[in-house]
């Protein structure tokens, strides 16, 4: 009777236990994934997009800008200081008008960037970051919390939180100035209340209204992040339809269709309030000036390999989410030796992905299933139908990230239950969250998703050949993209100053963004107007997309000779050296 007696006592502390393990390991996740995140987050070179997003947050415009004249650093500069007199109104009215993003994270970070920082202040690359990494390390719990409506399981929640917190493609986004980390948590909460009503059909439950009102609230604020966030309600839609198509089948009476059982109106709801909920910002969307900002996404695929390329960037992008080996400033046996490496690990993964897919049968994760196949279908359609190659950037993929690692988990799970030894359980678990980890460091050191633009190598090279002369960088303006890559090489050159304490005007660069017209003659003229007003100078023309022959004339004409030798094709940037001496030259031309 006293054993009878004990055992709901020792259940209860057996039960208390196992949660307190499994909430520090939470816990340990969330502290290793933050570390992660935040470690070396101002080591690397700010990239373009980085700038757009602390340019428009501190409510700056780039129509401020002087075209066709001279500017020298402290003006260049003077975007990305702090400014008390903008406010969180211009920071929307200059994004909606400039940009083709929606506001929600650029509202945030206006109020995140002001909070450490005082008026005339440049901005710190640190905090800048900071805000996306803090999203990042929510992510963590967020996650585990996913995993648990998914598989109703705790252990494999802390799976799923564990692949979150080393994930070195969640690290990559986590640890640049944009808007992708927040995107990934409403995702995250979007896939959570969606998996919550899927469960509810498969139980012939309806789903309480609460829920149906959080769904569309996150779904609003989602499409107020980023606008691929609709491709993730897209998918989500999808499969509701399906099961919608389902259920319709099976009703009696098809004719009575709205008469469809509660579930489904309770969802028709949902649907209705997130078209109103984010049909402003699609509206608002088609008001935006996002032609030439978008034309780098557009793929023609003129040879045949080329077909190809977007699907093994898939594969590519679906790896880095659990592990990257360093492949990036390393010497190249160092990357031989790594792949091969995880080789065996990544075989053995796809391997165990495939059975884990042919034996999945419960409804919520037959869903899951087939989110991440319509998801990946997307980009391929995007790709190969509509012309629109959304995998030429990995960031592009976050709609389903979660997701991925949701079924990572489901498979690591699968492989400990059928595993009969304990030891051999855990070893594929252990390999994947360490050879994650590594990745993590491999991201934070800058050996893997590096930059696409690095003014940090093209500074060096103008630097370099100036003999005291007068430096002027010169760059053709279509839209706020060519003045956020001068951004970055006058925030380089001021920081290279700042650690040689040199800043006098002779090593001091001039910026000159021309603008262009229909007829690319006036940009050039309008340089040939400028070059005439100087004597001797170092010209680089960075990323220069007009012509520099003005009809029979020629930049050698006016005295200034190129370099062939002397030039920078860094990562971003495409620089070309002029020799100005300019004394000698006619300046009384018209043009």
């Amino acid at each position: 009777m006293q054993q009878i007696i004990q055992d709901p006592i020792s259940t209860t502390y057996r039960h208390a236990r196992q949660y307190k393990t499994i909430y520090l390991s939470l816990l340990l996740w969330i502290i290793v994934g933050s570390i992660l995140r935040f470690s070396n987050l101002d080591g690397k070179t700010v990239w373009s997009d980085e700038w757009s997003t602390i340019v428009f947050s501190l409510g700056h415009s780039f129509r401020d800008i002087p075209l066709d004249k001279a500017i020298d650093l402290a003006t260049m500069l003077e975007l990305v200081q702090i400014d008390s007199s903008r406010n969180i109104g211009d920071t929307i009215a200059h994004l909606l008008a400039e940009s083709t993003h929606p506001p929600l994270y650029f509202v945030l970070s206006h109020g995140w960037l002001e909070l450490f920082a005082s008026d005339g202040d440049l901005i710190s690359i640190w905090q800048a970051r900071s805000l996306s990494a803090v999203f990042g390390a929510i992510a963590i719990p967020a996650m585990f919390g996913l995993g648990w409506l998914v598989f109703e399981s705790l252990f494999v929640a802390q799976i799923a939180a564990a692949l979150m917190a080393v994930s070195p493609y969640g690290i990559y986004l986590a640890q640049e100035a944009r808007h992708y980390t927040l995107a990934i948590l409403w995702v995250t909460a979007s896939l959570a209340c969606w998996v919550a009503v899927v469960r509810c059909l498969s139980r012939q439950q309806t789903p309480k209204r609460s829920l149906i009102f959080i769904w569309i609230l996150v779904n609003s604020l989602g499409m107020a992040t980023h606008y691929f966030f609709g491709l993730n309600l897209l998918a989500q839609a999808l499969i509701l339809l399906v099961l919608w198509w389902q259920a319709f089948k099976a009703y009696g009476d098809r004719s009575r269709l709205l008469l469809l059982p509660s579930p489904w109106r309770r969802i028709g709801l949902a649907v209705v309030g997130t078209i109103a909920g984010c049909s402003f910002w699609v509206y608002r969307w088609q008001q935006f000036p996002h032609e030439r900002l978008t034309d780098w996404i557009q793929q023609d695929f003129d040879r045949p390999w080329e077909l190809l390329f977007p699907l093994g960037r898939l594969l590519g992008w679906l790896l880095t989410m659990f592990v990257l080996p360093p492949v990036e400033g390393v010497a190249s046996w160092i990357i031989w030796v790594s792949v091969l490496i995880l080789l065996p690990i990544l075989g053995w993964f796809i391997g165990a992905s495939w059975r884990y897919l042919k034996t999945v049968s419960h409804p919520v994760e037959q869903a899951v299933k087939s989110f991440v196949g319509i998801s990946l279908a997307l980009n391929l359609i995007f790709a190969y139908i509509l012309g629109r190659d959304l995998t030429l950037a990995a960031r592009f993929q976050y709609f389903y990230f979660p997701l991925i690692l949701i079924l990572g988990a489901g498979i690591l799970n699968r492989q400990w239950r059928l595993t009969p030894k304990l030891w051999r359980a855990k070893i594929p678990i252990a390999a994947i969250l360490l050879f994650g980890c590594l990745g993590g460091v491999v991201i934070v050191n800058n050996y893997g998703f590096q930059k696409s633009d690095r003014p940090d190598l093209v500074v060096p090279a103008i630097a370099e050949v100036n003999q005291n002369l007068p430096i002027v960088i010169a760059t053709v303006y279509r839209t706020h993209g060519q003045a956020v890559e001068t951004i970055g090489l006058a925030w380089e050159w001021q920081h290279q100053s700042d650690l040689k304490n040199s800043s006098t005007s002779s090593d001091t660069p001039q910026f000159l963004l021309l603008s262009i017209e229909d007829d690319e003659r006036t940009t050039t003229a309008n340089l040939y107007r400028f070059l005439e007003q100087m004597s001797r100078l170092d010209l680089w023309l960075v990323n220069f997309s007009a012509s520099t022959t003005l009809e029979d004339r020629t930049l050698n004409d006016l005295g200034c000779v190129a370099n062939l030798e002397v030039r920078s094709r860094e990562s971003g940037y495409r620089a070309d050296y002029y020799r100005c001496q300019l004394e000698s030259v006619n300046a009384k031309d018209n043009y």
